[in-house]
């Protein structure tokens, strides 16, 4: 009988529930593990979710036709050709990337670093992960040379790749892959017959409208999957719908079908009312669109004051040009860390931002990295209050770092900084530094003491190799 694929918890849900725990204990610090979007929900939402509710019946596998109609037009927006039979609503992205790789079959290859599903997703289909170190600034795209080196490698080895995943933007980075590299990595899929499938999520979380965010749909439209879902753009996590959109080429329809009956054996057909409320979102009315202008206003600042304070410290960090993502490289700080702290990999930096300061980060490794680069990544989407009218007017604000609560939260960050790199004394694990007084921190924050690889493990079957 064969072994189940052994494989841990997410780890920023792990996180998530570990930091929970610390809360309702009583612990109080800062939240920046999860990338959990701090925000109320839209108030037109919670009235299109309300007046679905009576709907209880199945509905389509692939989802209903106006979800179907309104995901298209959505794209058709943002310069993509859809056609509505060819695309499939599911329960969240998550699940609907995870029967997508039990569709294209095969292995996969996965930037790194990368988000902390994918290679686990891989396994869980019984494939191999296969990771490609993406290029300085370009996080979410595998550098496209190395692509064509590790796939032949795998082929050669007698491996089965048949589908790259990629990230536009990108969770951890925050970056966006250049056009020229999202063009190089459309050649190269052609080249070598790989499927893309690119993760859009955060595509309407960039901060500047200038930016340019490509998709590989572009390059390659015979190949490219994509999926997006309203989890960041419009806070609704817990909502948990999503929508694939797939290519119109012989090979798309047949990958619409084999995904079409996956989905079929797993979730049977996206929740009716859900549906209901996502489809009047994606058609993007008036009120849709203001949020979401608003929510980038608030990402962009708080995401980027944050940043400075890292940066002022000594950390190297790429610009971040979107998301709420920041991933940080203390390696100038290196010397300095091993002497005043003992810290010599990025899992015992994480472990000293939780202990020493309640400032729950996690380490590269949670990406794919080795534990040895001494990377995090920190999310400040959890910044923006304590109650829906803190958030909500975090939200309605032009200057949320104005806000008394935003305010204390990255000025926390920065004594914290500070105290990291010339620390005020030799206090023992687990205690506050000077300056950083218990009150200081926001009550329902949650404490991540027990956050670290030993407890959330990496869900990744890929080498351990030094960045």
């Amino acid at each position: 009988m064969p072994v189940p694929a052994q494989v841990t918890a997410s780890a920023t849900l792990a996180a998530d529930e570990a930091l929970a725990r610390r809360r309702q204990a009583g612990e109080q610090v800062l939240s920046m593990a999860s990338g959990e979007i701090g925000l109320p929900v839209p108030e037109g939402m919670r009235v299109w979710l309300a007046e679905a509710a009576h709907e209880g019946a199945y509905g389509s596998v692939a989802g209903g036709a106006p979800l179907r109609e309104a995901a298209a037009g959505y794209w058709q927006r943002r310069g993509l050709a859809a056609d509505p039979e060819l695309v499939v609503a599911g329960p969240g992205s998550k699940p609907l990337l995870f029967a997508l790789l039990m569709a294209v079959g095969g292995d996969v290859v996965i930037p790194r670093p990368s988000w902390v599903s994918y290679a686990a997703q891989a396994r869980l289909v019984g494939a191999r992960a296969i990771d490609v170190p993406v290029l300085p600034g370009q996080g979410g795209v595998p550098d496209p040379d190395r692509l064509r080196q590790a796939v032949g490698a795998a082929r050669a080895a007698g491996r089965d790749p048949r589908a790259v995943v990629v990230t536009v933007p990108d969770n951890p980075t925050g970056t966006v892959a250049s056009p020229d590299t999202v063009r190089r990595l459309g050649e190269a899929a052609r080249e070598l017959d790989l499927f893309i499938i690119s993760d859009e999520i955060y595509c309407d979380l960039v901060f500047d409208p200038a930016t340019p965010v490509v998709s590989p749909a572009v390059f390659a439209p015979e190949r490219t999957v994509v999926t997006t879902g309203l989890t960041k753009n419009l806070a609704v996590g817990g909502w948990r719908t999503g929508v694939a959109r797939l290519p119109d080429s012989p090979a798309g329809r047949e990958l619409h079908t084999r995904l079409v009956a996956v989905a079929s054996q797993i979730w049977s057909s996206p929740p009716a009312p859900i549906q209901a409320a996502a489809a009047r979102a994606f058609a993007e009315p008036p009120e849709i669109t203001a949020y979401v202008v608003a929510a980038r206003r608030l990402h962009a600042t708080v995401a980027r004051a944050v940043a400075e304070r890292f940066t002022a410290a000594g950390a190297l960090l790429a610009p971040v040009v979107a998301t709420c993502y920041l991933y940080p490289d203390f390696e100038p700080l290196r010397d300095r860390l091993a002497l005043t702290h003992g810290v010599r990999t990025g899992d015992e930096l994480a472990r000293l931002f939780t202990d020493r300061y309640g400032v729950g980060v996690l380490p590269a490794s949670a990406f794919g990295e080795s534990p040895d680069p001494l990377r995090l990544r920190a999310a400040t989407s959890r910044l923006y209050g304590d109650t829906d009218e803190q958030r909500a007017a975090a939200l309605a604000t032009a200057d949320p770092l104005g806000l008394p609560w935003i305010r204390a939260a990255v000025d926390r960050i920065h004594d914290v900084l500070t105290d990291l790199v010339h620390p005020t004394g030799s206090q023992p694990t687990g205690s506050q530094p000077s300056g950083i007084h218990p009150s200081d921190a926001r009550p329902t924050d949650i404490h991540p003491t027990d956050v670290h690889p030993s407890d959330a493990p990496v869900a990744s079957d890929r080498p351990r190799s030094r960045a």
